[in-house]
């Protein structure tokens, strides 16, 4: 059998055993992605070559080590290694873009990068950093879920597997999540817009 044809696991198994070609074969596989992923947040090829290239040196150091857990599964686990790199770029750097999604109330989507004045890009760490503080509040399983699903970016689906519940209970704890920040935005008398 090919190596192509091998789940991820066994590319996995495979290169900690020695054999070179399955990490390889892995980062064939999810390049495209991965390189997507961190691109469509730091949007400058350059950046997000080299914290492709800081996710992949992770993920050979804690392969080596033997610490990589077998119940995540693999493309979620290194877009989640990619996703701390990125956060500790614009640590670093001191800013920190939102990220989008297909929800019908979003409070990610009230803030826009372009051209942003001093003053909006002022207002807009003060929201970033309001939001979050707000997000700490959540129930613990409604906020796991909502960080898996706008900072991780990872699908229902896969939330659901990381979280050993249904797609239904991981969809229904982002819905009552989002309800409850709106109801803690309205409580805190809080104006998330720019202008």
């Amino acid at each position: 059998m090919q190596l192509k044809q091998w789940e991820d696991s066994a590319l996995v198994k495979a290169y900690q055993q020695g054999n070179e070609k399955g990490l390889e074969e892995l980062v064939t596989r999810h390049r495209q992605r991965i390189y997507a992923y961190i691109l469509t947040r730091v949007h400058d090829k350059d950046l997000a070559e080299d914290l492709f290239q800081d996710a992949f040196i992770k993920v050979i150091k804690t392969l080596k080590k033997g610490r990589y857990n077998e119940e995540g599964k693999f493309l979620p686990w290194v877009l989640r290694i990619s996703h701390n790199l990125i956060i500790d770029h614009f640590r670093r750097n001191k800013r920190m873009p939102m990220m989008e999604t297909t929800e019908d109330f979003d409070i990610f989507d009230v803030i826009s990068d372009a051209g942003l004045s001093a003053e909006n890009q002022i207002i807009k760490d003060q929201i970033v950093q309001d939001v979050r503080k707000l997000i700490q509040q959540l129930p613990a399983e409604q906020k796991e879920v909502l960080i898996m699903r706008h900072y991780a970016e990872m699908s229902f689906k896969d939330i659901a597997e990381q979280t050993g519940v249904s797609i239904n209970t991981a969809l229904g704890r982002m819905r009552y999540a989002l309800i409850n920040l709106r109801k803690l935005i309205e409580e805190h008398n809080m104006n998330m817009t720019l202008s």
